[in-house]
């Protein structure tokens, strides 16, 4: 086990690495900062000292050294746009994503599971079939239409949510959505919107699982014995679903922190996502790198966690591990 965790961060720290390299790479190359900066009256002589005090002349090895380095510490330098630490920055917009993305995430797992469940169960049942067609929905329609289509819905034909911003918060330690009604009551749009298409790639994702251990002769045996249908089901063939749908929902829950730029646009959430955005449109490099070197860690600290977790669910992981130290 402790071998195991050694390899997957000597592994985590060479996905940090590359990331880092490629995105401070390319975002080299997507405009000159200076140009939004200083404006177009500026004379060559101060675009030569901003270029200079931003170290944007120096060769490229030494700018990302000195990146990688900053970065370490967990300085990710001066924002361009902003003219703030980067860091401070992101951790302004940081609880919004993060509470946007956790009551997206409470969403998915707390319908999409029961309802692939069930689906899976009842897989003939004119429900089952109404369900699965209306999943089609959130897999075809695109995120931004979804969410245009919410606001016309509850905001502007019925009145009865907000269609922008976080409303009231309450410093928590933190910026906060979720003690507030007035806050909550805004957070509901964006967060369906985010955990439409996760919920419903769930929900078939757990029905198809479920179909097929159902199928299997473990299950057959089950129901030999004389268990009962509620413990075969819940007992044996759910908990045999488990090991996918963890891996998806632990991938999915980084592509909600990832992918929120969308949803956070079309609703003006004050997140990480509309920082994201922002910094593009003014080509804010420290921001871009930062911003897609922390999407990365938390990919990694997701897929390390899936892993650990594989442990716990699948004994024969366990069995096997024991084999191969015996051996």
């Amino acid at each position: 086990m402790l071998a195991f965790i050694v390899r997957r961060l000597f592994q985590s720290i060479l996905v940090m690495l590359a990331v880092g390299f490629i995105a401070f790479s390319l975002f080299n190359f997507v405009g000159d900062p200076v140009n939004n900066m200083v404006g177009i009256e500026a004379t060559i002589e101060e675009r030569e000292r901003m270029a200079k005090a931003l170290g944007l002349n120096d060769p490229f090895p030494i700018q990302f050294a000195r990146f990688a380095g900053n970065a370490l510490r967990g300085d990710f330098g001066q924002s361009y746009r902003l003219s703030v630490p980067v860091e401070e920055a992101i951790g302004e917009r940081l609880p919004a994503t993060l509470e946007l993305v956790f009551v997206a995430a409470v969403l998915a797992l707390a319908i999409g599971v029961p309802l692939g469940v069930y689906t899976g169960l009842h897989r003939e049942g004119a429900v089952s079939r109404l369900l699965l067609t209306t999943s089609l929905i959130g897999i075809s329609l695109p995120t931004f239409l979804i969410g245009i289509l919410l606001i016309l819905t509850f905001s502007v034909w019925l009145g009865w949510l907000p269609s922008f911003g976080r409303g009231v918060t309450v410093n928590i330690g933190w910026e906060s959505n979720l003690v507030s009604w007035e806050g909550f009551r805004s957070i509901i749009l964006p967060s369906v919107t985010l955990c439409l298409f996760q919920l419903t790639l769930l929900m078939r994702l757990v029905r198809a699982e479920m179909l097929e251990v159902l199928r299997t002769d473990y299950i057959k045996f089950a129901r030999a014995r004389g268990l009962t249908s509620r413990a075969v089901n819940f007992g044996h063939a759910l908990k045999n679903t488990l090991v996918p749908v963890i891996t998806i929902t632990g991938l999915q829950i980084g592509s909600l922190i990832a992918f929120a730029i969308i949803t956070e646009t079309v609703f003006q959430w004050p997140g990480m996502g509309l920082l994201f955005l922002q910094a593009i449109q003014f080509v804010d490099i420290p921001v871009m790198a930062a911003y897609l070197c922390l999407v990365a860690f938390i990919f990694v600290v997701i897929n390390l966690i899936v892993d650990l977790l594989y442990y716990v669910i699948d004994p024969r992981l366990r069995l096997d591990g024991g084999a191969a130290r015996a051996h």
